[in-house]
């Protein structure tokens, strides 16, 4: 018989439904401290793609992701704070979901099991060799996924995925796998939520590298974020008062005159 996918395996409890609600609380929170540990173990492999992924990026190359179901809507989430936190344009970090946009909220029947669709979504939006492509599925088995890394190999283009199972499909189909292995879920067969939050962490470690080696934070600031609300404005006159040692009145008219903080800040350094 063969064996279980890790994804697939039993929980470590059972009976849930006899189970108190701080019995059930405290249960989640014991697995979710398992998570980071795992993450931590897989440093080296996303290191060595991270370092692959930002000369590429450096020469006007994109970051891509591919996912089904939780997975794709993760990379979505990821790809749209890269706008509002490190000011790149909205097409330099592009997440991809079976059963398109529809998807986001309400799931699409059947989607993830096209191997085609996954590469025709990619060519709508030009991807090309300096761009980066990450597979996001915790089985590892998703053919929407494998299908749009297998040809994006074959097309010369830099490749990687996030997986929670060893030994995947989609694992042997990319250059840099990353495979996380967080064991079985609290409710089995459930990765929204151990391999949903690794794959998360994944996410946040990749992006927010890659946008500090291409320079959009400077000390640890967001400099570059986009001043899109009322919050943020004044989060940058607050970094600019730091920075230039000025009162709010004056550094609010910075921000106002030159758009961002690394702006304003740039008016007086240089």
């Amino acid at each position: 018989m063969a064996k279980k996918p890790l994804t697939e395996s039993d929980s470590h409890y059972d009976h849930l439904e006899q189970m108190s609600v701080n019995e059930l609380l405290m249960s989640i929170n014991e697995e979710d401290q398992t998570v980071p540990l795992a993450v931590k173990k897989c440093i080296p492999q996303i290191e060595a793609f991270v370092l692959q992924i930002v000369p590429r990026m450096k020469k006007g190359g994109r970051l891509f992701y591919v996912g089904a179901g939780t997975s794709g809507r993760l990379g979505i989430v990821d790809a749209s704070e890269c706008p509002p936190t490190f000011g790149v344009d909205h097409g330099v970090v592009v997440g991809l979901i079976a059963g398109g946009d529809e998807a986001i909220r309400k799931a699409v029947e059947f989607a993830e099991d096209d191997s085609v669709q996954g590469w025709k979504d990619l060519e709508e939006c030009t991807i090309g060799e300096n761009d980066s492509l990450i597979g996001i599925a915790a089985s590892g088995r998703t053919p929407y996924v494998i299908g749009a890394i297998k040809e994006a190999r074959q097309h010369q283009i830099l490749t990687g995925c996030i997986t929670c199972n060893e030994n995947s499909v989609l694992a042997a189909a990319s250059e840099y796998p990353i495979e996380v292995l967080v064991g079985p879920e609290f409710v089995t067969g459930s990765t929204r939520m151990k391999a949903g939050t690794a794959q998360k962490l994944i996410l946040n470690m990749i992006s927010t590298t890659v946008m500090i080696q291409l320079g959009h934070v400077a000390g640890n600031k967001m400099v570059d974020m986009q001043l899109s609300n009322e919050k943020l404005v004044e989060r940058g006159i607050q970094m600019v008062m730091d920075k230039l040692r000025i009162s709010h009145s004056e550094a609010e008219k910075m921000i106002l005159k030159h758009g961002s903080v690394r702006n304003a800040i740039d008016s007086v350094e240089n």
